[in-house]
């Protein structure tokens, strides 16, 4: 009796061995592996850095001759060129001959502050630029500050340039209104 025990134990040994093997190749048969590749587009932005006189026309690419105290229509508004909204800062750039200057030294402007806000040396936009949309002006005018442009700027040429970066802003939380706290701002 106990060699029938034995022998039937042996037996169900064997069976479920078989039965362990015979089920992983079924196993193996109903799987598959397979790779998946996606590829991700992003949208770039786009935008055009307008520069007009009052009187609507292009602001000179060659400059304007100026006098100290003279005030000069430079009415600068960017318009987006794209089909995503993003946020926009701007900085202004202002210069002699290639050496840099402060504002103090040779301009003032009339900032808008009202739709732009200054942080960190550049101005940011206070909302989103839509799509086709174009900016409030960040400044009208530039006065040549009287009494800092003296003789020794006889000759030289002053230089106010405008450099403007842009973020998207889908997706791109802010902290409240602080919009110089989106993601993805370039560096200087």
């Amino acid at each position: 009796m106990l060699r029938k025990i034995k022998l039937k134990t042996t037996v169900l040994t064997i069976l479920a061995i078989i039965l362990t093997f015979s089920t992983q190749g079924t196993l193996a048969y109903f799987s598959t592996v397979g790779t998946a590749t996606n590829v991700v587009t992003s949208g770039n932005i786009r935008f055009i850095i307008h520069e007009r006189t009052d009187a609507g026309t292009e602001f000179p690419k060659e400059g304007v001759y100026i006098l100290p105290g003279d005030v000069v229509s430079k009415q600068v508004s960017i318009e987006s060129d794209c089909n995503h909204p993003f946020y926009l800062r701007v900085k202004i750039v202002y210069g002699v001959d290639s050496r840099e200057l402060s504002a103090e030294d040779c301009f003032k402007l009339n900032i808008d502050e009202e739709n732009w806000q200054l942080h960190d040396g550049w101005y940011y936009y206070k909302g989103i630029v839509e799509p086709g949309e174009t900016t409030p002006c960040i400044f009208s005018k530039v006065e040549i500050v009287g009494n800092k442009v003296d003789n020794s700027y006889i000759g030289k040429t002053l230089t106010l340039s405008v450099v403007a970066h842009a973020v998207q802003s889908k997706n791109n939380p802010v902290n409240g209104t602080d919009i110089y706290t989106a993601s993805g701002w370039p560096m200087e």
